[in-house]
């Protein structure tokens, strides 16, 4: 009988390991954004550090997303081993356990150079459970040359009554110019975000310290007839379907001269190979009002893994790289140091990152100045800049930005919408038990 050596069993057995792990697929919900499909091309550089991880991506519009993620968690469906989630879902679902913690990160992560204030976004108990891929606030983008021709100055820190007034001036339809564009396609975390910030400048709150919402009172009246006026006048025509990747568009190809929006943006409009205006654009603070306070919202899209994920160390290793300061250097050679991820990590803002981009200082200045635990000038009882972290305002910010999407279509009066709003936001938060 011949005598096989232990060593071809123990060399058998790593093989036939590396043949499972080969067949392991990561299965990645993403959303369908510049900054997420460059991840998805610049992954093949993962899948060849870790030949036994295949990569399944599962790209979608950030409504849709948002809907079936949502769905998913909540029913442990597992369809996914990596969510791309926000500062709004990330603390909800971490308390329910849906996600894996995220811990024994590698010392080269150094967690210590992500923000604070992302850091704490994204964590229950000083617990992480996400990964920032990106972050961003708020910021005034607005054409420097349209500006020039008509003589006007834009001020460091506009308020909206001044866009307003910029937009009426420069407001030419007949040249498929528009004054202003912003986000007016209806979701919580689309026309919502927007108008939540704007409201909060007005000096709104969504509810007042015994949770009682405050939707029809004057400071959301105001900013809601300011915001529908303001679109109606000098706005583009089918606004109510531009959510922030076709105001975007909009924008790089010359037909807005000021855009409020996601300060990631910056990146994308001073790009030549996508945008038409790339060296007339101008970049200064997010709008106040009659205050600054939650004028500029704090969000950051991130990497999470569900507890239903049945890759899980390799979905962390996944979401490990992505977020990496190696991920951001890789951007960095292949496509520019201006496309590098913005908001997450401190070590990102280098001298020679602020003077090669120069929407970067005015991004930083935003997301140290947002404050999602004071988000109103007026007392609350939740946190949240654009959004009220509690369950349930998904579903209620979500039925608040149709109403406002119809007010914007003309379909029904501002005052109308703020009523049905109310009534709505009220029934959704006596059902839920409130004042918890």
């Amino acid at each position: 009988m011949k005598i096989i050596p232990s060593a071809f069993f123990l060399s058998a057995g790593l093989s036939s390991a590396l043949l499972c792990q080969a067949a392991e697929t990561v299965t990645i919900a993403t959303v369908n954004n510049s900054d997420m499909i460059r991840m998805q091309r610049l992954s093949k550089t993962f899948e060849q550090l870790h030949p036994d991880v295949k990569l399944n991506w599962v790209v979608l519009e950030e409504n849709v997303l948002r809907q079936r993620l949502t769905t998913d968690i909540a029913t442990q469906g597992g369809q996914f081993d990596v969510l791309t989630i926000g500062t709004y879902e990330t603390p909800l679902w971490g308390a329910k356990h849906w996600l894996e913690p995220i811990k024994d990160l590698p010392a080269s992560y150094d967690l210590e150079d992500i923000f604070p204030s992302v850091r704490q976004g994204l964590s229950v108990n000083d617990t992480l459970y996400a990964l920032p891929f990106y972050g961003e606030s708020t910021i005034t983008y607005y054409r420097t040359d349209l500006f020039k021709d008509a003589g006007l100055t834009m001020p460091a820190h506009p308020t909206w009554t001044q866009l307003g007034e910029f937009a009426g001036k420069l407001h030419q339809p007949d040249k498929e110019q528009y004054g202003m564009c912003l986000r007016g396609k209806a979701g919580w975390g689309e026309n919502m975000a927007l108008l939540t910030t704007m409201s909060n400048a007005f000096g709104a709150r969504w509810f007042n310290e015994q949770w009682q919402p405050q939707l029809t009172g004057p400071q959301w009246t105001a900013a809601a007839n300011f915001y529908v006026n303001t679109l109606k006048q000098y706005g583009p025509p089918g606004v109510s379907s531009n959510g922030f990747n076709e105001t975007l568009a909009l924008f790089n190809s010359g037909k807005c001269a000021i855009w409020v929006d996601a300060s990631v943006a910056g990146s994308f409009i001073t790009d030549k190979t996508q945008s038409k205006v790339a060296d007339n654009v101008g970049f200064v603070a997010a709008p106040t009002q009659v205050t600054d306070k939650g004028s500029s919202w704090l969000y950051a899209w991130s990497l999470a893994i569900p507890a239903t994920s049945k890759h899980k160390e390799a979905a962390k290793a996944f979401v490990t790289w992505a977020t990496s300061k190696e991920y951001i250097q890789l951007v960095a050679e292949k496509d520019g140091i201006t496309n590098v991820p913005p908001g997450t990590r401190m070590s990102t803002y280098s001298d020679a990152y602020l003077q090669a981009a120069p929407f970067a200082s005015v991004t930083l200045k935003m997301m140290q100045h947002a404050d999602p635990a004071h988000p109103s000038v007026q007392l609350v009882p939740y946190v949240g800049i654009q959004y009220v972290t509690i369950p349930e305002f998904q579903a209620i910010g979500t039925s608040v930005g149709k109403l406002m999407s119809a007010a914007l279509t003309g379909q029904m009066p501002v005052e109308q919408a703020l009523a049905s709003a109310q009534q709505t936001t009220e029934r959704e938060m006596k059902r839920a038990g409130y004042p918890k």
